[in-house]
């Protein structure tokens, strides 16, 4: 006789609650995707950083006091959608000097991973000040740079390929009290004074002070959680626990807006390419590459336009591929090939168009899905060549410090 296969209603629901248990603790107990996050981090910062080094000498028709955009028609706009921006707390020209400068600082500084809680909101910051003030300014990047830069914020970014990361490692290896960082005190200590002076001469609207307000206290009672945890009452170690699982928690949201905003950008950009009658007889790529703004290379872009079937195949190919890459994150193999092909495009425009910055902020938007074995790889070759140097500078050094012979005493 065959024996039953049926499953009761019991055993079928506490099959579903071990499986919703492990997905809480998997959510809950680390924050996913750390070399994907880090990689983020490092892209936008590096983006941003690039854009206001190559920018320096127009920055003040861009965002200053030199560009149409004045400062009255920018805080005409502020007072009624209520954004950030600190360059409207001045219109001097030595206090936007300043802004820009912070923005460069803020960028270097979180693309090396130093203190990157407290830089995360420096960047959004630096980024929300320039762009707020100059809307019409950018390329389409722009509007990628100001969404990541929001959610950085609320990510652990700074878990691997950080000074944070060594820093932690070194002190690990010391047992050494995490509780004892007397820069990081002196730096939260100095970013309260400049919030209490923003908050009192009410530079900021109420809810940007209460967010500001908001990551100062959350990094406060992070540090005195992690100060007193190890060594204090049960009830101290258990709101550690809960801090860090909350933490985990934010952080893989925020990953899963970030996923979901990249294939929400490209799913859109390739349904509204399908209604264009451009698009739809594969003709649309021939038309910027002849526009003068967007030929830095004359001869790359007649090559590109002489072949009506090499401008059909980027026209479709473009539209295939916006569209299809949303639905092949099923299947993973398919996905890093269609994602290669992605970032390699994006690489093209920006040579071949002259979009530098927006294709720099596609890559590093798509390096949300980059596997983890590859970064791995690209990680461990990085470490392999740092090691070559200080290798091939003591071979350097014993060789000059070896005596040549004298050659007087040589028959």
């Amino acid at each position: 006789m065959p024996t039953s296969t049926a499953v009761s209603p019991a055993s079928a629901v506490r099959r579903a609650e071990r499986r919703l248990a492990r997905g809480i603790a998997q959510v809950t107990g680390s924050a996913l995707g750390p070399y994907q996050t880090a990689v983020i981090r490092i892209g936008f910062s590096f983006t941003w950083l690039f854009f206001l080094i190559r920018e320096w000498p127009h920055r003040h028709e861009m965002y200053g006091p030199d560009g149409p955009w004045s400062w009255t028609l920018a805080r005409q706009m502020i007072s009624g959608n209520h954004a950030f921006t600190a360059l409207l707390w001045s219109d001097g020209r030595l206090w936007f000097e300043f802004v820009y400068l912070f923005s460069i600082a803020a960028s270097a500084l979180l693309l090396l991973g130093w203190r990157t809680r407290t830089m995360s909101v420096l960047f959004m910051v630096g980024v929300l000040s320039l762009q707020n003030r100059s809307i019409f300014m950018g390329d389409g990047g722009d509007n990628v740079i100001h969404l990541m830069a929001i959610y950085l914020v609320v990510t652990r970014c700074g878990q691997v390929w950080s000074l944070d990361a060594r820093r932690r490692a070194r002190r690990a290896e010391e047992e050494d009290d995490p509780g004892r960082d007397v820069a990081g005190i002196l730096l939260w200590s100095l970013t309260g004074v400049v919030l209490a002076g923003i908050t009192v001469l009410d530079l900021v609207s109420l809810g940007w002070a209460l967010i500001f307000w908001g990551l100062w206290f959350v990094h406060a009672l992070w540090w005195t959680v992690r100060r007193y945890a190890p060594d204090g009452s049960p009830a101290l170690r258990e709101a550690r626990t809960v801090l860090d699982a909350i933490a985990n928690l934010v952080h893989n949201g925020a990953l899963l807006v970030i996923i979901a905003e990249v294939c929400l950008i490209y799913a859109t950009a390739g349904w509204y390419k399908i209604q264009g009658s451009r698009w739809q007889d594969g003709t649309a790529a021939y038309y910027p590459v002849n526009l003068d703004y967007f030929s830095p290379w004359p001869a790359i872009s007649d090559l590109m336009s002489s072949s009506g079937v090499l401008v059909m195949a980027i026209t479709y190919g473009t539209v295939i591929v916006q569209v299809a890459f949303p639905f092949t994150l099923m299947n993973r193999r398919v996905k890093n090939a269609l994602l290669a092909v992605m970032m390699l495009e994006h690489a093209v425009f920006a040579v071949a168009l002259g979009l530098p910055f927006f294709s720099l902020a596609m890559i590093a938007a798509d390096s949300v899905f980059l596997p983890t074995g590859f970064l791995l790889l690209l990680g461990g070759l990085a470490t392999r060549l740092r090691a070559i140097r200080p290798l091939a500078r003591d071979r350097a050094t014993v060789g000059s410090d070896t005596a040549a012979p004298d050659r007087t005493l040589v028959g």
